[in-house]
């Protein structure tokens, strides 16, 4: 299986768990009459509604019956879905390092053909060479052990593998000027890391810009954000935002909307991609 059918197995849980809420509220039955019928919770039906858990064939056909979906040829496609979304993700054999709420990311970052994001403290991910990787996973994790910042660190360079798949995504990435300055390990590490940025900027589907301290305020004060948009008609843009020990995924339009409006407003007032390069380079003279 390749990376990219995984990460489909995602978006299709979601694509599956909004289908099922549409088919129960159309009929105006409850989520907790939902769960009666299949011998589970409404909390259950809330999660498989919003794609967070896989799907047995038998909870399926019984909501499809309670929800009045008769046709065979409907009935099959649904059931299709389901099978199609409960495959096991590559990310799975990370289980030991990676929490549940972020495996939900990862599968969506591997599926969207669009990412945009906001950066702070750090590189972002995608970005990281492994010295840097390491550093901020000792840094952050001080109480891991060399074999589980390994894993930690082979996971992220697994997940770069992304940006030069046979479908990458377009990734477009604000740095503030603070990321490149904040060092994470040794000074060798970070003048790595810089010449890295330069380079990996210039892959055709990378973007990458820096909104320098001297613009000052800007949009971006909410924090770190990351957009995502899909292929998929039926999947809406999400936002996601981390957190020490979750995640928030939005999906609310006109809240995904305002985020969309703070990313094109830091990326209209950061520096060029090429100048953007010029900064990193002086950055690189001054080390």
């Amino acid at each position: 299986m390749t990376a990219s059918e995984s990460s489909g197995s995602v978006v299709r849980r979601i694509l599956l768990g909004s289908q099922l809420r549409r088919l129960r509220e159309s009929r105006g039955i409850t989520r907790e009459a939902a769960g009666y019928s299949i011998r589970a919770s409404e909390s259950k039906i809330s999660r498989m509604e919003l794609g967070r858990v896989g799907f047995k064939a038998r909870d399926i056909e019984d909501l499809l019956t309670l929800y009045g979906v008769n046709d065979e040829a409907e009935r099959a496609a649904l059931l299709a879905l389901a099978r199609e979304a409960n495959l096991t993700g590559w990310w799975h054999s990370y289980g030991d390092v990676l929490p549940g709420w972020f495996q939900t990311y990862v599968g969506l970052e591997g599926a969207a053909s669009r990412i945009g994001c906001y950066e702070v403290q750090f590189v972002h991910g995608l970005l990281q060479t492994e010295d840097y990787t390491h550093a901020v996973v000792t840094q952050g994790q001080p109480q891991a052990c060399p074999k589980e910042v390994d894993r930690r660190v082979a996971l992220r360079l697994e997940r770069q593998k992304l940006l030069v798949s046979e479908h990458a995504p377009d990734f477009h990435v604000v740095l503030d000027e603070a990321a490149l300055h904040r060092p994470y390990g040794s000074p060798e590490v970070m003048r790595g890391q810089l010449q890295h940025l330069i380079s990996v900027s210039e892959q055709s589907n990378v973007t990458l810009q820096v909104m320098p301290f001297a613009f000052g305020g800007h949009a971006g004060e909410s924090g770190a954000f990351t957009l995502l948009r899909f292929p998929e008609h039926d999947l809406p843009d999400i936002v996601y935002l981390e957190q020490l020990t979750s995640a928030l995924y939005v999906d609310k339009r006109d809240e995904v909307a305002q985020y969309t409006r703070v990313l094109d407003r830091l990326s209209a007032d950061s520096l060029s991609p090429s100048a953007s390069r010029d900064l990193i380079h002086g950055l690189l003279r001054g080390n």
